[in-house]
């Protein structure tokens, strides 16, 4: 009679729950261990600082979820998230200009980080093969070089016990010792790490009655990186509870202050002064949260040779992005299903974990050259660098870049990558380089692309503003 099969998790957040679905569908039981207890409905939690900043789910990682736990999204909407259509509801500036709101080709769900998490925790757990271990650490790992055999994991008492694994499966996140048990037996991980230490600073505000019906939309506004000076963006979401969810970031001197004044400033020198206006008809419900942990890094576990049997990596233990441009859940998420899909071609025995961290890394890369290759244009560069990245980019890219904003086949091919539903190498379809070339394309915007009835909004909330107080006499 065979043994039962058994998994560990080392990591209970976005990416541990996730794995823990997928380890289910091919192992007999499987435990995650969790060093925070978690809270009893959608509430920050210590382990998640991030939390607190402005998250995007976009569409290729939203279906990955669907594809492991169905009914999710719908679960999330019914607790309301926002289901997004992009670009028709998404008001962007970007260093190529204001973005046609052209019929929704992709979408994205918004929501605050504590519901995501919470809902999908909620819709792992309901497997009666899965448990949880709160208040839990993990330590070393057990076995050797060759294979992993499960970990030490220290319970909320304080205890020590091994817990043996077929499969352990770190989505521990930027917080992961791997590399620390790698070096212990002589043997260094290839990292890559592009930080332009950008300063988040995020609030969350109650707009007037009906305004996020007048403004269902997303707002980003996004410096132009060639242009020498501050850099200051900021993306504004609507999530649940009728609120928004407002993420400044800058850098090169363009970081946002905290207080109310000078956030409010920051806003107002900005590319144009739409989320000033808007946030000035708010009030804000949370004081300002503050971070400097957007760096993005990416760990090549997958390029170890060899690879220990029993072990593998998912989520930001392995690939961490700046969070501006709302990959890294998404990325997380299908990671696990690119995991979850070797485990049933290889099975769960010897050279599984090996085939299923090169398709975990393989499904990584797209968003990390994503990523870095819009950050590198924010870093502080000389002129002559500034060149060089532009002869870099290539004519092609460029053309594309520009069409983007104002060509309908251009903008939905961009969405297609940007919101990891395809790989980059469909910008090279032939009917996307016949749009870039000779495509039909919209006239150049010279301002937001506002709806008749959020300008008739605008127009009447300024009125009222300035409108003198009524004489009531003495």
């Amino acid at each position: 009679m065979n043994s039962l099969t058994h998994g560990l998790v080392l990591g209970g957040g976005h990416a541990g729950m996730l794995t823990a679905t997928a380890l289910a569908r091919h192992l007999d039981t499987v435990t995650v261990v969790e060093r925070d207890h978690y809270p009893q409905g959608p509430s920050h939690r210590k382990g998640v600082p991030q939390a607190h900043h402005g998250h995007l789910f976009v569409a290729g990682g939203v279906q990955a979820v669907e594809s492991l736990l169905p009914g999710t999204i719908d679960r999330l909407l019914a607790e309301g998230a926002h289901r997004m259509g992009l670009p028709e509801d998404s008001i962007t500036l970007n260093a190529y200009g204001w973005q046609h709101r052209f019929p929704a080709t992709h979408f994205m769900i918004t929501c605050g980080r504590e519901l995501l998490d919470w809902v999908i925790r909620e819709q792992a757990l309901r497997n009666d093969k899965i448990t949880v271990v709160e208040g839990g650490d993990a330590g070393a790992l057990l076995g050797d070089a060759g294979r992993v055999t499960g970990a030490v994991v220290t319970d909320g008492d304080g205890r020590d016990r091994h817990v043996d694994a077929d499969i352990v499966v770190d989505a521990r996140g930027r917080g992961s010792r791997l590399k620390q048990w790698f070096a212990g037996q002589g043997r260094e991980v290839e990292e890559e790490v592009l930080d332009l230490r950008l300063r988040y600073v995020t609030r969350v505000f109650a707009p007037p009655p009906r305004t996020m019906k007048e403004f269902h939309a997303v707002f980003n506004l996004f410096s132009d990186p060639t242009v020498p000076g501050p850099v200051s963006n900021a993306v504004m979401l609507p999530i649940e509870g009728d609120r928004w969810m407002l993420t400044a970031s800058g850098v090169r001197g363009g970081e946002p202050p905290t207080d109310d004044e000078g956030f409010l400033t920051h806003l107002r020198r900005l590319a144009h002064p739409l989320l000033a206006d808007l946030i000035g008809l708010t009030e804000p419900l949370t004081s300002a949260q503050v971070t400097r942990t957007t760096s993005n890094r990416r760990t090549y576990y997958e390029r170890l040779d060899p690879w220990p049997e029993g072990l593998i990596v998912v989520g930001d233990a392995l690939a961490a992005f700046n969070p501006i441009y709302g990959h890294g859940l998404s990325a997380a998420a299908l990671g696990v299903v690119a995991m979850d899909q070797a485990l049933e071609e290889h099975g769960t025995g010897d050279d599984a974990a090996r085939h299923a961290m090169h398709a975990v890394g393989a499904v990584a890369d797209e968003p990390w050259q994503w990523a870095t290759a819009q950050d590198i244009q924010y870093m502080d560069l000389e002129e002559d660098e500034v060149n060089n990245l532009r002869d870099q980019m290539g004519d092609f890219v460029k053309m594309m870049m520009d069409a983007g904003p104002v060509q309908p086949v251009v903008s939905a091919a961009l969405l297609n990558v940007h919101t990891l539903s395809a790989s980059q190498s469909t910008l090279q379809a032939p009917h996307v380089i016949a749009a870039v070339r000779r495509g039909v394309r919209r006239p150049v915007l010279t301002g937001p692309p506002l709806t008749d009835a959020e300008r008739a909004f605008l127009a009447s909330h300024a009125k009222d503003a300035a409108a003198p107080e009524p004489d009531r006499g003495t």
